[in-house]
Order: structure tokens, then sequence, then C-alpha cells
């Protein structure tokens, strides 16, 4: 990665850690604008087409498909490499995150907060855990990998992969894990949301990509074109989450625990991930610019597609929607937490993958072996 590449990558970090202010403000603004004048809900409901409300699918594309112009479908011919990191980050994102998010959103919203959340309103809330749960991470974990010194170009690979299974699993996993909850969604809906909000985007994006740098090159892909993007992505983030809750007004007068009480089973979910893969990777003797991004892309969701997908399956003003917003709310400070963790146990991770048995007093840190 070049220096200037970086330093904009550090840029958009320090803008990112302040995510949750923006979106705290955000709600807030929504909440009143619904609140005080609901007819904004009723003059905003006259631009829908099937259900699906015209501009937050546009602002919704704003989000994602910034994020697919970064990835590189070209790493994907060094899938080979460091095979054991790749089957942390795969294992972790497909086989164990969904259903763990699943048991512990189901615990807490049917056992735990029976007392304050009513029966339908668990059940949408549940619906909206499962959408975060089977969207593991795909733009934001660069920040995060690169906040704590993780390897670029393997952060890429992880990437890449994990987009190219997203293709298929999502919709199959969706569809299991609501049918348990009893939560009843036609296939072909999840299925056209995929279309719509994974497919036709990262078609989109790989065109733009490979033709751009073909034509103006990588470089300039890179220091100039990409970075045009952050702000959009951002403002598209943030007014979509303000028309939601221009929805969600009157909920959230009524409810404000709710928010609280969706953010448990959240960030419970997100360190269990994170040390899943982190101590899985530790176990397996990875270096940390390995085990670092791994346990990252786990640990952070998807979480544009999953608001997408709620709006698209449940509405505006589901329950479903705003527990997908309150993952935008947590997942910022937390990740910034994750960041923390990994940098401080940096030595014990890069001792532990020395090759030659040594005091970890006298480890090398940096110089694992990395497989």
């Amino acid at each position: 990665m070049s220096e200037k590449a970086a330093t904009e990558r550090k840029r958009m970090g320090f803008f990112e850690r302040y995510l949750t202010v923006w979106v705290a403000l955000c709600i807030a603004a929504g909440t009143a604008i619904g609140t005080v004048w609901p007819q904004t809900a009723e003059w905003l409901s006259r631009f829908t087409y099937a259900q699906i409300s015209i501009p937050v699918a546009v602002l919704i594309w704003l989000m994602i498909f910034p994020m697919m112009l970064q990835i590189d479908f070209a790493s994907l011919k060094r899938v080979g490499e460091k095979k054991q990191g790749l089957i942390v980050t795969t294992v972790t994102n497909w086989v164990i995150k969904p259903f763990t998010m699943y048991a512990i959103a189901w615990f807490f919203f049917n056992v735990v907060f029976t007392r304050w959340i009513p029966v339908d309103l668990a059940r949408e809330y549940l619906a909206g855990a499962v959408l975060l749960g089977a969207a593991p991470c795909t733009a934001m974990v660069f920040v995060w990998s690169y906040l704590a010194d993780g390897d670029p170009p393997y952060t890429l690979v992880q990437v890449a992969l994990n987009d190219l299974i997203l293709l298929f699993a999502f919709a199959p996993i969706v569809m299991f894990l609501l049918g348990l909850s009893d939560v009843v969604v036609p296939y072909d809906t999840v299925a056209l949301s995929v279309v719509l909000f994974v497919v036709v985007p990262l078609a989109a994006g790989w065109l733009t990509r490979s033709q751009l740098i073909r034509r103006r090159g990588p470089e300039w892909f890179e220091q100039r074109f990409l970075p045009a993007f952050g702000p959009a992505t951002i403002v598209a983030l943030l007014a979509t989450l303000v028309i939601i809750f221009i929805f969600q007004g009157e909920i959230i007068v009524a409810n404000p625990l709710h928010i609280l009480l969706i953010a448990v089973p959240l960030a419970i979910q997100t360190y269990l991930i994170f040390a899943i893969s982190y101590g899985w990777s530790w176990a397996w003797r990875l270096p940390h610019r390995i085990a670092a991004p791994a346990g990252f892309i786990g640990a952070s969701n998807f979480f544009e597609l999953a608001v997408a997908v709620a709006i698209a399956l449940f509405g505006l003003s589901s329950g479903a929607t705003l527990a997908t917003v309150v993952g935008v709310l947590v997942e910022v400070p937390i990740m910034l937490s994750l960041v923390w963790i990994a940098k401080r146990t940096r030595t014990q991770v890069e001792c532990r993958a020395c090759p030659v048995a040594v005091p970890v007093a006298d480890c090398p840190a940096g110089e694992g072996d990395p497989r």
C-alpha cells in the first residue's frame, strides 16, 4: 500500500471513530421529526414501489457500491496462501457466527427481556439480529485491520473470499434461522434482496474497478477515485438513518429502553466471536498481522446489507429494521475496543507464533511464522 493510500486509510479510520456520535445524532433528529411532524412519514411513504422506499433504496446503493469498489477479486489467486487464517475466518463467519447470534438473541429477547419486550416485537428484533449475524463485514474490516496493523493483502483476500461465500450462503442461512423463530418470509423475497443489494452492486463495483484500473491505472484508482466515495458512503448511511427513525419515532418515544435491550445481545455476540476467532488464531500460532483481521472480519457486520434487507423484508417501521440500526450504533465503539485489545496482545500473539521456542521476554515480535 502506498504512503498516500495508507494516509487515506488513517484519515478514514479517524473519521469512523466518531460514527457512533453521528449515528446517535441522526437517531435523535429522525425521532424528533417523526414525533413532532408525523406527516413527514406519510409524505415519504408516497415514494415507494413494491413496498420499497425509493429514496432509501438509492441511499443504500450509495452505501454499498463504494464498498464493493474496494473488493479485488484478483486477490483470490492467493487464496491458497496462509490457509489456516482463511479457515479460521470462513468457519467462524459461516459455521459459528450466524448460529451463536441466533442463540444469544433468542435467549435475551424470549427469556431475559420478556418483561419489557412483547412477544411479537421480540420476534422482529430477533429477525434483525439474524440478518446481522448472517452478514459478516465487507469493507469496514479494512479500517479495523489497518488500525491494528493487520496484513493489508491478506485482509483483501479474506474480504474477497467472504463476499464470494456471501453470494450463496446469506439467503439460505437467513431463511433457516428465520424459520426457527417462526418468521415467515418467502424465499424469493430474500433472494431478490440479495440480488439487489449484493449481486448487482458487487458486479457493478467489479466492472467499474476493472475498467478504471485498466484505463487509468491502479494508483489513480486507489489514490484519487476511491477516496472521493468515502463521504458519499457516510452521508448516505446517516441520511438513511434519519429516514428510518422518522418512521420509528413513535416506537422509540414509547419504548426508549428497547435500544439498550437490543444492544445487549449484539455486544455479547461481537465480543464472543472475536474471542473465538482471535483465540483460535492464537492456538494455531498465527502471527498478529493474520490473527487480528481474522478476528475483526467475523466480529464486525456488513450492517449496510442487514439494514437494506430488513427494510425490504419487514419495512421501515419494523422492529427488525430497528435492531439492525442498533447494530450500527454499537459496532463502532465495540470494534475500537477490539482494536485496542488486539494491539495490547500483539506481543503475546507474535511470541506464540515464533517457530523457535524462546522465553516470552526474548521473543522477537514480528518474526512469527507467516503460516
